[in-house]
């Protein structure tokens, strides 16, 4: 039996017909740049997480740093961020001229609220709270440290869309919630797409402007924006989508809740949920000293697994200007070196998880 690490055809094909029929309406409406189904999607989305406003972008990454520029942090100011993050939450932050602080991970890796307070100094104006592999991070804890200081809170949720801390969802409790809307995300669409959630009025409308090359009336630019532009066609088929998130989402906690209760491995550590937290198992990460011995065992049995990251953003060539080396971040590399993530997707049937139980349980 062949596993991929992940599939998104059978999430297409499930509400294919649905898919089709949203795409073909939008094709022949005329209208394929914010229109009607971006703003039915960002009234949809903003619903969905309980209130306040959603603005449709072009990416995730393009969320992120749009983000910080219109919250004015640039050169000269500093974010903390976690060290174990997918590099794009690090971009968003660099690519305004800002520089990021790295914190370590906790037990859930996520940003350690224990490890933020040290890390402050006179030129930190951020915190960019990481919600990984679909988990909530500890937002209580991070919330008071940012209104106890001052600063801006922006909320990396690419992978953790649905994902609660407290009853209250990811991308709601600090200035900015960034999401990504890539099509292997939890809630994802068929190309590139991303979006901010805020809860100002005033803040949306200068999300709207910036997207849109600075124009608030077309040709009056009252700023120098971004072309960063949420398709027609993307929110048509993302509008599909979240109609069918809570029963995909279900589907993708059962599936973990099996992983959790039948691997049973001692050289495998499984993911564990925060009290008060809820995972949406956006990726299923477990860790394993002989990761490569692994890998290489999984894959003769043709189960494909992904490495959730392999190079911490503070050891990319990406950033080396930042000057740091092996040994900077002990968990963070620790994490890096012993990461994997195991199959896990919409569609996966009972015989292909009980094929990865086995398997895994057998190395």
């Amino acid at each position: 039996m062949k596993i991929l690490a992940n599939r998104m055809d059978r999430g297409f094909f499930r509400y294919q017909k649905e898919f089709e029929d949203k795409a073909l309406e939008v094709l022949r409406s005329g209208w394929y740049v914010l229109g009607k189904e971006v703003k039915s999607f960002e009234e949809e989305f903003a619903s969905y997480l309980g209130g306040g406003y959603c603005v449709g972008l072009a990416s995730g990454l393009d969320a992120l740093w749009i983000a910080f520029r219109v919250l004015g942090i640039g050169p000269g100011d500093e974010v903390i961020v976690q060290g174990n993050t997918y590099i794009a939450s690090v971009m968003g932050i660099t690519m305004n001229g800002a520089s990021p602080v790295f914190v370590e991970p906790d037990e859930y890796y996520n940003l350690d609220p224990a490890k933020i307070e040290e890390k402050i100094t006179e030129r930190t104006k951020a915190i960019l709270a990481v919600h990984l592999y679909g988990q909530a991070s500890k937002m209580d804890e991070i919330s008071a440290l940012a209104k106890k200081y001052g600063l801006k809170l922006v909320e990396d949720c690419a992978q953790s869309h649905g994902a609660c801390f407290g009853g209250q969802m990811t991308g709601t409790f600090g200035d900015v919630g960034c999401f990504s809307f890539y099509p292997s995300k939890n809630i994802g669409a068929f190309g590139d797409g991303g979006a901010v959630a805020v809860r100002d009025e005033k803040l949306a409308e200068d999300f709207r402007i910036f997207r849109n090359y600075g124009s608030e009336k077309r040709y009056y630019n009252k700023i120098v924006g971004a072309n960063s532009r949420l398709d027609e066609l993307q929110a048509g088929l993302l509008r599909v989508r979240l109609l069918h998130t809570e029963e995909c989402q279900q589907e993708r906690i059962r599936i973990a809740g099996r992983y959790l209760q039948e691997i049973r491995n001692p050289k495998v550590i499984l993911p564990k949920v925060r009290e008060g937290a809820t995972a949406v198992w956006h990726q299923f990460v477990v860790r394993c000293e002989e990761r490569d011995r692994l890998i290489e065992y999984l894959n003769g049995k043709e189960i494909g697994t992904i490495i959730h990251y392999p190079i911490p953003p503070h050891l990319s060539e990406a950033y080396g200007y930042l000057g740091y080396g092996r040994g900077s971040f002990p968990i963070t590399e620790q994490y890096a070196q012993q990461v994997l993530s195991l199959p896990m997707y919409n569609g996966m049937t009972e015989e292909e998880q009980q094929y990865v139980i086995d398997a895994v349980n057998g190395f």
